[in-house]
């Protein structure tokens, strides 16, 4: 099988750095699994490694669509198997990179998607539906047909509940069957996978700072761009950490001091979801940053075990 070599972990806890260092050293290209940073237009909010943080090396799977574009799964999955296959054909190794778990295990584990377009007339009649029901009365219909990945949304999710509704109306099927999360499929690369994790105290410093970072960069700047652009605040890119909470303060709803916090405590409970989501990969490999001794002791456990796994 193809070999692929896997590093993932909450946000913030330099996953990116480190897949560019092995892959200086194991001559790779990076694929991105990260469901914002397939947006053109938003690199700030959205972390993506400037040029001169990539050191040469090839990036793929990131500034595929603009922010307005409709972006699947399903859609990543192809993306991702084509930069995949592509890399390994040029006698390179592929690394996969990112924080969006169900990105990563549709790649892992080559998962069924539901390949349906969007039909915004059914989803304008489930939000409707939504508004004179109520978010309960819309998870209760979704129960019915798929309680399985009802019980994974909350109720309260509606756009999460709408597309789980739309892909039953527009196949047949439930989207449980497609994504079969109820068991543990065979990878389908060769995979050696590592969770990368920190601290909590020293993560939630990581987070504080990087968000500040972001801003010194110019994140308002970007968001009231993407605004004045015509980017609706209402779009589904719009709604990633940064850029929803300073869309309020440019609506004058929060002053920007509250807006800063907002960001820092959504990412924070952003990341603790991405914890959550990662511990129940049994394929991972754990590591903690702060007791591998820093980020140039921790290439070196992922290079060495990588060599020694293809010796």
């Amino acid at each position: 099988m193809t070999p692929l070599l896997v590093i993932v972990g909450p946000t913030a806890t330099g996953k990116s750095a480190l897949a560019v260092e092995c892959c200086l050293r194991l001559e790779g290209e990076i694929v991105s699994a990260d469901s914002m940073q397939v947006y053109r237009h938003m690199d700030i909010g959205t972390a993506k490694p400037t040029p001169e943080e990539r050191r040469g090396v090839a990036h793929h799977c990131i500034d595929l669509v603009e922010p307005d574009e409709e972006y699947s799964v399903a859609r990543y999955k192809r993306d991702a198997e084509a930069a995949i296959a592509d890399i390994y054909a040029r006698g390179k190794l592929p690394m996969l990179c990112g924080g969006t778990g169900l990105y990563v295990k549709a790649v892992l584990y080559g998962l069924d998607l539901p390949i349906a377009a969007a039909d915004w007339d059914l989803r304008k009649r489930l939000e409707d539906e939504a508004r004179r029901l109520g978010a309960a009365g819309l998870h209760e219909r979704l129960r019915q047909v798929d309680p399985q990945v009802a019980a994974r949304i909350h109720p309260n999710n509606i756009r999460r509940v709408v597309r789980a509704l739309e892909v039953f109306a527009l196949t047949g099927r439930p989207m449980s069957s497609y994504h079969r999360l109820d068991h543990q499929p065979r990878p389908q690369y060769n995979v050696l996978a590592f969770g990368l994790n920190l601290p909590r105290a020293e993560l939630y410093r990581r987070i504080d700072a990087r968000v500040e970072a972001m801003m010194r960069r110019g994140l308002l700047e970007e968001v009231r761009w993407l605004l004045d652009h015509g980017y609706s605040e209402h779009l589904v890119a719009m709604k990633g950490l940064g850029y929803r909470q300073l869309a309020l303060h440019l609506r004058r709803e929060v002053d920007l001091h509250s807006a800063v916090y907002l960001i820092k405590r959504d990412t924070r409970h952003y990341a603790r979801r991405q914890l959550t989501w990662f511990r129940a990969e049994p394929a991972l490999r754990w590591l903690d940053l702060a007791a591998a001794g820093g980020p140039e002791a921790a290439a070196n456990a992922i290079c060495d075990a990588w060599r020694s796994k293809r010796a």
